[in-house]
């Protein structure tokens, strides 16, 4: 049994083990993230052995959803639904509790049909699948989880992609085993604003992912400031999980131990506080 998380009070921390330890394989980055207290983030859990997996005692936290299909092209919608739902027995084997799915479908991070212009077809296309995939999901007792992602540096071509249409889209889809897979990576490069951002969609937030920028590598080797963000999360009294998705620019073990500083949260004395207290 591994031990539990790291917590900045009350969240859960997680790392993505396709970005960690890549010279070791996937059982044992598992086990090594595991054995340093976190849980673990999946991509396409057709590429493992789900059944070696399950048995390292991990907490998986989420996986990819979908392996084919766009959630808001009318003609591929029905690619989602059916391929999450041939996803269902993997999770349900390792005990994810959100399968992670995307506006369009990604061959190799990229659109598969890149497409620059949203419309309102997409719009309602998106809304109805994720309105399925929820009923998918209650049945089973799983979270599909939309995540946001950005078109300038990493996924050009994905029409309503940006976190606020993201947001949007599940708020219409208004399920609840329909939530939203924040990345704070994605957003910082295509809208900024994180905070103002976390107050308006926590509400509707299954996970929160983070990377720094430039480069998605660990938590303080970028421009973001996450020991605020988790400030911030920690004043809001967010309980959920944030997972790490980035590579490790120095080194796995500093990588993760970069993210589990930057969401430890020291509570601090105030000033007059501080100085009442040395009065006898």
């Amino acid at each position: 049994m591994s031990p539990p998380p790291p917590s900045a009070d009350g969240m859960r921390l997680a790392v993505c083990a396709e970005m960690v330890f890549l010279d070791l394989p996937m059982e044992e980055r598992v086990r090594r993230i595991a054995n340093a207290g976190f849980d673990v983030e999946l991509w396409d859990s057709r590429r493992h052995d789900v059944a070696r997996l399950a048995a390292t005692g991990a907490v998986f936290s989420s996986m990819t959803g979908y392996s084919t299909g766009s959630l808001i092209d009318p003609e591929t919608a029905p690619d989602v639904l059916r391929t999450a739902a041939e996803l269902i027995p993997s999770a349900l084997e390792l005990g994810v509790s959100r399968m992670v799915i995307h506006p369009a479908e990604l061959i190799d991070g990229k659109a598969a049909k890149p497409g620059y212009r949203a419309t309102g077809l997409m719009w309602l296309t998106g809304v109805r699948t994720l309105a399925k995939l929820g009923d998918l999901g209650a049945e089973h007792g799983v979270v599909f989880a939309l995540e946001n992602l950005n078109t300038i540096v990493d996924h050009p071509g994905i029409p309503l992609a940006r976190a606020k249409d993201t947001l949007a889209m599940v708020e219409a889809a208004a399920h609840p085993n329909v939530k939203m897979m924040l990345d704070l990576y994605h957003a910082q490069i295509g809208e900024g604003n994180l905070i103002d951002l976390l107050g308006r969609a926590l509400p509707h937030v299954g996970e929160i992912q983070v990377a720094d920028v430039p480069g998605r590598c660990e938590p303080g080797t970028g421009e973001i400031n996450y020991p605020n963000i988790a400030q911030a999360l920690t004043a809001a009294g967010y309980r959920g999980t944030v997972g790490m998705e980035a590579w490790a620019a120095s080194g796995s073990e500093l990588a993760l131990d970069r993210f589990r500083e930057a969401f430890t949260v020291r509570r601090t004395v105030s000033g007059a506080a501080a100085a009442s207290s040395t009065v006898q």
